[in-house]
């Protein structure tokens, strides 16, 4: 099978990792930087063209694509699935998760639970929205953030305002969100391929931060999560129509809540933590996914 990469940096663990494993099994794969693809959006001979170049058709795409690209990145990845490749993450679903507001809408519609999450647009919603939230501490979020960045927590109403009209006045959209304070510091990072859990790990948030991002200095342990979590987990990851997702959960009192899905989440530290072939996983369920004549399930 001829399988393509698509990532701005091939020496990126995830990326290596995942070429180890194609190759293991006797796959050719190539690692395509999609800023440097060019299309030809033609109805009678579609194509995409890189570095001068026409690409030969795909059995299956990889998309390895950062926040920072998702439009030009979800772009190039339509133009492959327009000429039949398999997406491991179709690009509308890729789009769907990119957009933290439009994602949690879209899990709350399907009865997923979720920390209470408050948005608004004008500057006198403010005093309204934080109670709406259950008051201070809170943590505000970028709707565009990732890794933890844009994320701050705000430990009193005035230092939440202050936040907010800071934000507000760099025109960012935010998510109001409360504190789940008996978490402390810690979730559950899940990761789904397909229809099954089929590794977990427990973050801890490094001394002094709330955040429990490995990117952020968080720790990593293997966890056994429960039946209600990896359900809650995957139904996540299937109603953002996501093939693989990271799905980083909560525990609460009230029961486990989804605090966010990620549709390219690394691979680095689940592996290293649990010693598990990760990468070889998802090659193996492009194998069972990735047959001659194979159309795209949603709209684009």
């Amino acid at each position: 099978m001829k399988i393509a990469i698509l990532s701005r940096d091939g020496s990126l663990y995830s990326c290596k990792r995942l070429k180890e494993a194609a190759e293991s099994r006797g796959h050719e794969i190539d690692i395509i930087d999609p800023l440097s693809c060019y299309m030809n959006i033609n109805p009678a001979a579609p194509s995409v063209h890189y570095r001068g170049r026409k690409l030969d058709i795909y059995q299956a795409v990889i998309p390895r694509i950062g926040s920072a690209i998702t439009f030009y990145g979800t772009a190039v990845l339509r133009q492959f699935e327009m000429l039949g490749s398999f997406p491991l993450n179709e690009s509308v679903a890729i789009t769907r998760a990119r957009d933290k507001l439009r994602s949690m809408q879209i899990l709350a519609r399907e009865g997923i639970d979720l920390p209470i999450t408050g948005f608004a647009n004008a500057p006198d919603d403010t005093s309204d929205l934080i109670a709406l939230v259950g008051g201070a501490p809170l943590v505000v979020k970028l709707v565009e953030g990732t890794q933890g960045i844009g994320v701050v927590l705000a430990e009193t109403r005035q230092a939440a305002e202050s936040v907010i009209d800071a934000f507000r006045g760099l025109n960012a959209h935010i998510l109001v969100q409360e504190y789940i304070r008996e978490a402390q510091g810690r979730d559950i990072r899940c990761l789904v391929v397909g229809k099954r859990v089929v590794a977990a790990i427990e973050r801890q948030a490094k001394p002094g931060d709330f955040r429990s991002n490995l990117h952020r200095g968080g720790t990593a342990t293997k966890v056994k999560i429960t039946s209600q979590e990896k359900e809650i987990a995957v139904k996540a990851a299937q109603t953002l129509g996501l093939d693989i997702a990271g799905v980083d959960i909560l525990r609460a009192h009230r029961g486990p809540l989804v605090m966010e899905v990620n549709a390219s989440p690394g691979l680095e530290g689940i592996e290293t933590t649990t010693g598990l072939d990760i990468a070889g996983m998802m090659i193996d369920y492009i194998e069972q996914r990735a047959k001659p004549g194979f159309r795209l399930k949603s709209g684009g």
